[in-house]
């Protein structure tokens, strides 16, 4: 008697169409989202996980309709809280992949505290924070990141708040993995998400988003093409800070950046991007920001270090295999307890 094994069957290739839902996509005509979603559902069939391993994870804003458009597990939570959801998923279901889409006032007002601790902890999330500069959701009223003196709906004299810089708040937060991208850049937004997804550990991705109705051009300095090349700095890892077709670069004089015209005998002068540096270099580039300078874009710092859902899920491992298994019952009903009798006649006991 012989017996016939049949082929193990191949799994059949995802492409973008598999990521894509069956909802009406309700953004704006115009909206930078547009193209992170685009980027996004073109990257994930490429990451070699089944899709019913993704999570997206989202709080309140434009931003946050994001687990509507995509064809995966998703949970719209609630304002600021994204990053916490999030948290409390990777750790109980260590295998999923789990992504978190949030906006600049979502993630840096609200939010600031559950952002800024999933940093710190390093669990293993990639997080996308759309920055707009502008809060789009609630008509056009300053944001977090929106620049001082901005004029909106709520500052109609000019906002007085001092802006954050997203970058230099997660390399102060000790995360893994920064990068900054921008919505049309679709080409290097792709590397980046690819890069955030073979991080292990929180992968922050700021994504610079246009919001066409509420703060359109925010960024048009460095992504118009005529000004382009003066305006940006891509950050390669091993070359120098170059721009304007390497005409131009930024060295360090002392610990002050400044720009210098690139000579042959400058060029070996030049300090080149290391990833993998400590803090200190990637913050330094972090503060590199217009009009004074080029706005870099690119992976800032890309480190490795112990996430915290590995920890903890170790931690457990370990105190299962010495203790045994818990009981939650016995748990319940050891220490200091007591029986609260039943009251007797006109509530007496």
């Amino acid at each position: 008697m012989s017996t016939t094994l049949e082929p193990a069957a191949v799994p059949t290739p995802l492409a973008k169409k598999d990521f894509v839902s069956d909802q009406e996509v309700r953004w704006c005509p115009g909206c930078g989202d547009y193209a992170i979603l685009n980027a996004v559902q073109q990257v994930f069939p490429d990451l070699g996980i089944p899709r019913e391993n993704f999570v997206i994870v989202s709080g309140i804003g434009c931003s946050s309709r994001f687990p509507y458009y995509m064809n995966t597990y998703g949970f719209h939570s609630i304002h600021g809280r994204a990053p916490a959801v999030a948290t409390g998923l990777k750790v109980v279901r260590p295998e999923l992949s789990v992504w978190v889409a949030t906006g600049d006032g979502d993630s840096l007002s609200i939010g600031g505290n559950h952002l800024i601790h999933a940093m710190r902890r390093n669990i293993d999330l990639k997080i996308l924070m759309f920055n707009n500069r502008i809060y789009g959701l609630t008509k056009g009223q300053y944001s977090p990141t929106s620049e001082f003196g901005k004029k909106t709906k709520s500052s109609p004299f000019g906002s007085v708040d001092r802006p954050f810089n997203p970058i230099s708040l997660a390399l102060g937060a000790e995360c893994t993995f920064v990068a900054r991208s921008v919505d049309i850049y679709q080409a290097h937004l792709k590397e980046t998400l690819r890069r955030a997804a073979a991080h292990r550990g929180t992968a922050f991705v700021e994504i610079l988003q246009n919001c066409n109705i509420f703060n359109d051009g925010a960024f048009s300095g460095m992504t118009d093409k005529a000004g382009r090349d003066s305006h940006q700095i891509v950050l390669q890892a091993g070359q120098p800070l170059v721009f304007e077709g390497g005409r131009k670069a930024v060295r360090l004089n002392g610990l002050k950046p400044e720009i210098v015209e690139v000579t042959p005998g400058e060029t070996d002068r030049l300090p080149v991007h290391d990833e993998q540096a400590n803090s200190a270099w990637a913050y330094l580039l972090s503060r590199l920001v217009a009009p004074e300078f080029p706005t870099p874009i690119g992976v800032f710092r890309a480190v490795e270090s112990e996430t915290y859902d590995g920890a903890m899920n170790r931690q457990l491992q370990e105190a299962t295999a010495r203790l045994g298994p818990g009981d939650v019952g016995r748990l319940l009903g050891e220490g200091e307890t007591w029986d609260v009798p039943e009251p007797g006649p006109a509530g007496r006991g």
